[in-house]
This record gives structure tokens, C-alpha cells and sequence, in this order.
């Protein structure tokens, strides 16, 4: 598993391990997109965790509480919006953003779907996404 500063560390070392920086757990299917988002939010020196579906989301949060999910509109078969619905009853009040290629589809825009998140277009440059990130972790909503 990746965390900030390009370490790896062990699920059971993860509760050893306390950052000074903020962190994200980055729920996402696609590598490539995993990738894009970790190099991105670690060269601000954000802890990142990633998840490939929602049960490795769910392990992750045992372990710890970050300080934001983002996810996409889609995790294999299942919508984003309702995987960050059962993560936020494990983690109340925990802060979402949904990145997505298409926030004008039906799909994203329906406000029951995205109520209570924070959502973000793509494509982006990797400034946009952390100022973005940064102004939902400083609360300025």
C-alpha cells in the first residue's frame, strides 16, 4: 500500500505510522487514475491510502480515518456516490469528493446521488485538483 512521501507500508503498520500531513483515501478501480490522483495529492505531502473496491475502502478505514475520500462516480459495478454513502455510516461526517469526465450526465448531476459531496470535472491540472482538495479540508465549503 502507498502512503505520503512515496513510502510503502504494511496494512498492520499503518496504525504506527502518524503523519503530519492531512490524509486521503483514494477509492478508485482504474491504476492508471490511482496513480494520476497519488502522485498528485503526495507531491503536496498528503498521506494517501488507496482502494481498488469498497471492501479494500472499508479495511482501510479499520485501520484509520482519513481526512477526505475521493472516489469516482463508478467502482467496478458499483456507483461511487453509493459506496461513499456505506463509508460515511462507517466514518460519519467524513468529507467526499466525486471527480468525474461528466458532470453534466444524469448519472452524476441527480442531487440525490451527489447530496452532500463535493464534486469536482475533469479533465483538471494537478493545481486545480489540490486547491480544490485544500479548500474542502480547511472547511471552507
Amino acid at each position: 500500500m502507498e502512503t505520503g512521501r512515496g513510502l510503502t507500508t504494511g496494512e498492520s503498520k499503518l496504525n504506527d505510522f502518524v503523519p503530519s500531513e492531512k490524509s486521503i483515501l483514494v477509492l478508485d478501480s482504474n491504476p492508471l487514475e490511482q496513480a494520476v490522483f497519488r502522485d498528485a495529492l503526495q507531491s503536496a505531502d498528503y498521506l494517501v491510502i488507496t482502494a481498488s473496491d469498497l471492501g479494500e475502502a472499508v479495511d482501510r478505514l479499520n485501520l484509520m480515518r482519513p481526512d477526505l475520500l475521493l472516489t469516482c462516480p463508478y467502482i467496478n459495478s458499483m456507483s461511487g456516490p453509493m459506496a461513499a454513502d456505506y463509508l460515511r455510516g462507517r466514518a460519519p461526517g467524513l468529507p467526499v469528493l466525486i471527480v468525474a469526465g461528466f458532470m453534466n450526465d444524469d448519472r452524476v448531476v441527480v442531487a440525490k446521488a451527489v447530496a452532500n459531496y463535493h464534486t469536482f470535472p475533469k479533465p483538471f491540472t494537478r493545481d486545480e485538483l489540490l486547491a480544490e482538495v485544500r479548500r474542502i479540508l480547511s472547511g471552507n465549503d
